[in-house]
């Protein structure tokens, strides 16, 4: 198949079979990576970073892709464009397709990133807005793949805490694509959009995988090989939310007790970071000064344990980012 041309917006943009080839590209470019072998298919390729919102790992990651591949990455971050302020998104998307091969977008509005695509004339690829964050689940599924060491179709994930948010959409959205036992442990009133859950189990049954949703952590976790958590409070939500998350979310923290009514020795922890698991940053100082937490969504004992991959899972957002970019740039056959 050659994705050469394609956007890449949403998990189920892909097909399962594309979707298992750019995992599969990702694991060869990072093994070329290792062995100092990378092939430069991005040579003369010029990519725009288009960022609304700070970040660590997608600006990282990206700019490393475009770099080790050949190419050159120009950073347009928070305030540093005229895009939505004195600019339209459609203007900039026409501008930016007249100079760039391909837009990176990581912003605020779902509709932003659709209006950069069908105006551009470049594929544009989602590094995180308000519905979906597909270069995220593409890690993790990678990661998930590696420390199985079995085929996803035989794989369980159980998210806790936070469901509504955009993590968990797309984490849902590929696990159902891909055929994996995929599990939601919320409170009602943080579940994924009904519009979510109601196209990833048309996605299960096209695939052969499972859906589950409770408000019971502990059966959530029965089982399962791993664990998934995220920050209860997103970028961009107003930090007046944290006591309200806090009452509502701790019952789903991932701490021991938690990792043990799992029952599989072999379990690991995945987490998207950042992660508040200790007080070692502003906010987790805060927190501990108003309520008194040692941590939030992940306990600093499970976080810092053998269990936890997630730094494993952090550097696979090179690598996987670094594949969608080369099967959609270069013409490379996945």
């Amino acid at each position: 198949m050659d994705l050469r041309g394609r956007s890449y917006l949403k998990d189920a943009d892909l097909s399962a079979e594309e979707y298992g080839a750019v995992l599969d590209l990702a694991d060869r470019l990072r093994r070329d990576k290792r062995d100092g072998a990378e092939q430069h298919r991005l040579t003369g390729k010029h990519i725009a970073l288009l960022f609304e919102k700070t970040s660590t790992r997608t600006r990282s990651a990206f700019e490393v892709a475009v770099g080790d591949e050949g190419g050159h990455a120009t950073y347009l971050g928070p305030g540093e464009s005229q895009f939505g302020v004195k600019e339209s998104t459609k203007d900039t998307a026409r501008v930016l397709g007249r100079l760039f091969d391909g837009i990176e977008f990581r912003g605020f509005r779902q509709a932003d990133a659709e209006i950069l695509a069908d105006f551009s004339g470049v594929p544009v690829w989602n590094g995180l807005t308000d519905r979906w964050h597909p270069t995220q689940s593409l890690a993790d599924l990678l990661t998930m793949r590696d420390h199985a060491g079995r085929p996803l179709t035989e794989v369980s994930v159980c998210f806790l805490g936070d469901a509504a948010n955009n993590t968990c959409a797309s984490l849902l959205t590929a696990g159902a694509l891909m055929g994996m036992d995929v599990r939601v442990a919320s409170p009602a009133s943080r579940r994924p959009a009904p519009e979510v859950w109601r196209d990833a189990h048309s996605l299960a049954a096209a695939s052969g995988g499972s859906l589950t949703l409770t408000d019971d952590p502990r059966e959530g976790v029965r089982g399962v090989d791993f664990l998934y958590t995220d920050v209860w409070l997103s970028l961009g939500e107003p930090e007046e939310l944290w006591d309200e998350r806090i009452d509502l979310l701790q019952p789903y923290q991932v701490n021991a007790a938690l990792v043990a009514a799992t029952g599989n020795p072999d379990v690991k922890l995945l987490h998207c970071l950042p992660s508040l698991h200790n007080t070692d940053t502003e906010i987790g100082r805060r927190i501990f000064e108003k309520r008194g937490l040692q941590a939030m969504e992940v306990t600093d004992e499970v976080f810092e344990s053998p269990a936890s991959v997630v730094f494993d899972e952090a550097e696979n957002r090179l690598h996987t980012i670094k594949a969608i970019l080369v099967a959609t740039l270069s013409g490379l056959e996945v």
